[in-house]
């Protein structure tokens, strides 16, 4: 249940300048729908093949469409792919504050989708020939949101996180702006040394249940599930013990999404929340995770609490996902996504 949803919604413009900062990476997806993967020197035809912005875009698209002011403040190139990225980020009020390359364009991903599964193959570009100097432009004011996401921690652009984190963020007990992370399931390609400094930067994390379990086995972090094998148990108790061993472990503020079901969110000292999601009906086959992300960091650059913030960013991503284009959530404003926990209000305090 919403906290207070008639006093959040009469406070929804209380904070004049929230901002959202990405450290990610953009780049370009290329989806094909092929109806199998063929085999090496075969030939496949692809049903429908369009291009998108990818990366840490949708993330910065969902906040800005709920409210925030969004800057992207990793590497951009000069070609075709970066002319797609700079329209993206215009045309949806993002301004790209970081470095411009003019001796190399964007990189892009052709993803193969063949109904079960979805192959990818990458080709890096700008965007991830970073150094330690990358993110020097970034100086978060009080109340920001920095976004750090999986994909800017496995390359040279890596350093520039390690950089921001020790001009910026060592002592996360006088920080005044909040940083969301996103891990990876590829987690054995950052570095203990980076791991390490992002765990004693005490981050909100933000996940799906796949990395949350990834995050845990590489930070050595037992999850007792013996509940859920037990007359009763379930999901439930799963998702509850898997964010009480990881949450304790990593002493900071952890949101475990999980589609329709909604998320879990655990605060340090705090007790594990089920923050209950919308029942969708999948017409994607691209994750809603960047649609929730990019909404929860733009209602705490607003100044609501966590759980407030990942509950309306449920509704956010259910949204998102039935108004897809091409497969690809498309996050809703925000006057949508308020209109709709209102309906899912209404009934409920009729029935009291």
């Amino acid at each position: 249940m919403l906290n207070s949803l008639k006093g959040l919604l009469s406070r929804k413009n209380d904070v004049s300048s929230p901002t959202v900062i990405s450290l990610g990476q953009v780049w370009v997806d290329i989806m094909m729908d092929i109806d199998a993967i063929p085999q090496p020197g075969g030939f496949a035809v692809a049903n429908h093949t369009m291009p998108s912005v990818g990366g840490s875009f949708r993330v910065m698209q969902a906040a800005s469409r709920i409210g925030a002011a969004t800057k992207h403040a990793g590497v951009i190139g000069n070609g075709p792919w970066a002319s797609l990225i700079r329209k993206a980020l215009n045309d949806n009020g993002i301004e790209h504050i970081g470095q411009d390359r003019i001796d190399a364009d964007s990189g892009f991903r052709l993803v193969l989708n063949d109904s079960e599964r979805k192959t990818f193959v990458a080709t890096y570009g700008a965007e991830s020939q970073g150094n330690e100097n990358t993110f020097d432009c970034v100086e978060p004011g009080e109340g920001d949101v920095v976004h750090i996401s999986a994909n800017t921690l496995m390359d040279h652009s890596a350093s520039g996180i390690d950089a921001f984190l020790h001009r910026t963020a060592s002592d996360p007990t006088t920080r005044d702006y909040s940083i969301v992370l996103n891990p990876t399931n590829t987690l054995h390609m950052v570095s203990d040394h980076l791991l390490e400094d992002l765990v004693l930067v005490r981050p909100i994390w933000s996940c799906n249940r796949q990395e949350a379990r990834t995050l845990a086995d590489r930070l050595g972090v037992f999850v007792d599930d013996s509940l859920s094998m037990t007359v009763g148990g379930g999901f439930d108790d799963s998702m509850k013990a898997l964010c009480n061993s990881l949450g304790a472990t990593l002493r900071a503020p952890l949101v475990v999404r999980a589609g329709s079901r909604g998320a879990w969110v655990r605060t340090p000292g705090g007790e594990v929340i089920h923050v209950e999601g919308y029942p969708t009906k999948a017409t994607h086959t691209r994750s809603a995770g960047s649609c929730h992300t990019g909404a929860m960091c733009a209602l705490i650059a607003r100044g609501w609490s966590l759980v407030d913030a990942v509950k309306i960013a449920n509704a956010a991503a259910s949204l998102g996902i039935q108004r897809s284009i091409n497969g690809v959530p498309d996050c809703p404003g925000y006057d949508e996504v308020i209109a709709k926990l209102e309906e899912d209000e209404t009934p409920a305090e009729a029935a009291k």
